[in-house]
């Protein structure tokens, strides 16, 4: 076991970093922020007013009486206090994608709301058409600038700079699976550099994966030696709230932050609920969404989604299908027998991408298996056709299983549908996975597909089952298109 550093040595041996870089760096960020956002709004009412003459919206004529340029100003001011009070320019939302945009929506509807009222109470004859114009642009011209944004601060998290040097505060375990998260998702800017660890827990592991600097009394300490700006706390690490008290207490007057990580794994945010009762935060926790994920509207969804892109894609399937014919003469369609809902077994559909004795050589090819776990890949399969790898390039392959979202034995998101020999050694927690449709797409498929570990691509398969919903399936088929057309992962 790496020996506990004393307070002088982790100083001598941290780069010298202060608290303040990253920070000031987001600061920085978040005033170019909001200049770019003041012009954006300025444009947005210009090209509403502009667009309002030229389209004649409703009958109320344009003048500068009814649109000045006081009133413009006064409609940016507002516009742009919204977005500073629901939290637009604060660093805790910088970068966070959909919490961003969500306020965002939230204040341009407090914004359009309060312009309504007032000139109803005040009879102010307002352009209904500039109204309406200008709110579409705005909300929509800010939404992509955060994207955007978004985007960029992703992309230099990603690369090193713009993260947070973190101290954690917990036992080795609970401190492991915050490295386990951060060196996964890089894009959200943690980066942890040393861990205090209750003195009762010190001897519990041989091998610390990060350094130990020390108990939880030098949490301010070792920030400073060691240039951190966060302190991230691992749930169940303290006895009592009174010691959590006392890490708050040492960072007092500093611009260190303090986070505290409850016991919570793979819950997504929608399901957890806090309630503040007599000074205790309590956490009200949804059950598990699988019965959600079953129910006719994900059922109905299906049904009209995968029926609209049979109609749209059929052209695309039947010149697939005359090209594999005429290739070499063998079957168009590939059926496998697949592990669905419940343990249901179904025919799963596929245009053929393989020779037609690719079964028979798989034996063969199993020493060659790439993955670690139960699934057999190989990147360069030699059973795989000429055009059997342009199909599978662009997952163009898997347009059969249409037919099985239609039929319902599968659906247009969710697991992926696995054999039955994977069935076969699943452990006990992974037959959760059966507890759904399989899907065409899901999370593997956007977060990686075949270059994913058995590990990655059962916990991603796990989150979906417990965390379904339908904005999450929303999400996930727009951001397989993207996935698609990168051919990220396919071989």
């Amino acid at each position: 076991m790496t020996e506990a550093l004393e307070p002088a040595a982790y100083r001598r041996s941290a780069v010298r970093r202060t608290p303040q870089t990253v920070q000031a760096a987001v600061r920085r960020l978040l005033f170019g922020l909001a200049v770019i956002e003041c012009v954006l709004l300025c444009v947005s009412l210009v090209l509403a007013w502009k667009l309002r003459i030229q389209l004649g919206l409703w009958d109320v004529a344009v003048t500068p009486e009814h649109i000045s340029i006081w009133l413009v100003s006064g409609i940016v001011v507002l516009w742009f206090g919204m977005l500073a009070v629901k939290g637009g320019y604060s660093a805790r939302l910088f970068g966070s994608g959909a919490e961003e945009y969500k306020v965002v929506a939230m204040a341009s509807v407090s914004t359009v709301s309060t312009i309504a009222i007032t000139c109803y109470l005040f009879r102010y004859d307002f352009s209904r058409g500039f109204f309406i114009l200008a709110f579409v642009f705005g909300t929509g011209l800010l939404i992509i600038e955060r994207y955007a944004v978004g985007r960029f601060v992703r992309e230099l998290r990603c690369n090193g700079r713009l993260r947070h040097r973190v101290v954690a505060v917990g036992t080795a375990d609970a401190v492991d699976e915050l490295v386990d998260v951060f060196e996964r998702e890089r894009y959200l800017g943690y980066e942890i550099v040393g861990m205090c660890v209750p003195k009762h827990a010190q001897s519990d592991v041989a091998v610390w994966r990060v350094p130990m600097l020390g108990s939880p009394d030098d949490v301010k300490v070792a920030c400073e030696g060691n240039g951190a700006d966060t302190v991230l706390v691992a749930g169940g690490s303290f006895s009592s709230a009174a010691d959590l008290r006392k890490v708050g207490w040492q960072l007092e007057r500093s611009d260190i932050s303090l986070i505290v990580v409850p016991s919570l794994a793979e819950v997504a945010g929608p399901r957890i609920h806090l309630r503040p009762v007599a000074g205790l935060p309590l956490m009200h926790i949804e059950p598990p969404q699988a019965d959600a994920a079953g129910r006719w509207s994900k059922r109905l969804f299906d049904l009209v989604g995968a029926s609209l892109l049979l109609c749209f894609f059929a052209p695309v399937m039947l010149v697939i299908a005359s090209v594999i014919k005429l290739d070499d003469g063998g079957p168009v369609l590939f059926r496998q027998a697949r592990v669905g809902r419940n343990g249901t077994m179904f025919d799963c559909f596929k245009f053929r991408s393989m020779c037609v004795d690719a079964e028979q050589r798989l034996a063969a090819l199993q020493h060659l298996n790439e993955t670690d776990g139960v699934l057999f890949k190989l990147r360069a399969d030699p059973r795989i056709t000429r055009l059997g790898r342009f199909l599978r390039r662009f997952s163009l392959d898997e347009l059969p299983q249409l037919i099985n979202v239609v039929e319902g034995s599968m659906s247009l998101v969710g697991p992926r549908p696995p054999l039955q020999s994977e069935v076969d050694v699943y452990g006990l927690d992974v037959h959760r996975r059966l507890l759904v449709r399989p899907g065409m797409t899901g999370l593997w498929q956007v977060s990686g597909r075949s270059e994913l570990s058995w590990r990655e691509s059962v916990r991603l398969d796990l989150y979906y089952v417990d965390n379904w919903s339908m904005m999450g399936d929303l999400i996930i088929l727009a951001k397989t298109l993207r996935a698609v057309v990168a051919s990220r992962g396919a071989y």
